[in-house]
C-alpha cells in the first residue's frame, strides 16, 4: 500500500507540473526567462515520468520499487528512442 501511495505522490506532482506547463504554453508573451522556466518544467516532467516508469518496472519484475532513483535530465535527454 505504501508503494502505491508513493506512486500516487509522484503522479500528483506530474499533474502539477503538467498544469504549469500548459499554463505557460497558453501565454503568448513568453519572455526569455519564461522560456527557460518552461524548459526547466519540461525537464523535470521527464525526470518524474522516468522515475515512475522505473518504479513500475521494478515492481513488475518482483523487485523493490524503492530501488528507483531520480536520474539527471542529461541522462534522460540522451536516451535513444
Amino acid at each position: 500500500m505504501e508503494q502505491n501511495t508513493k506512486d500516487q505522490s509522484v503522479l500528483a506532482y506530474i499533474k502539477q507540473l503538467t498544469e504549469k506547463e500548459e499554463e505557460m504554453y497558453g501565454n503568448p508573451d513568453l519572455n526569455d526567462a519564461d522560456i527557460k522556466a518552461l524548459h526547466t518544467v519540461q525537464s523535470e516532467l521527464d525526470q518524474y515520468w522516468d522515475l515512475l516508469r522505473q518504479r513500475r518496472a521494478f515492481r513488475d519484475a518482483g523487485e523493490d520499487p524503492e530501488r528507483a532513483k531520480m536520474r539527471s535530465s542529461e541522462t534522460i535527454e540522451n536516451y535513444k528512442e
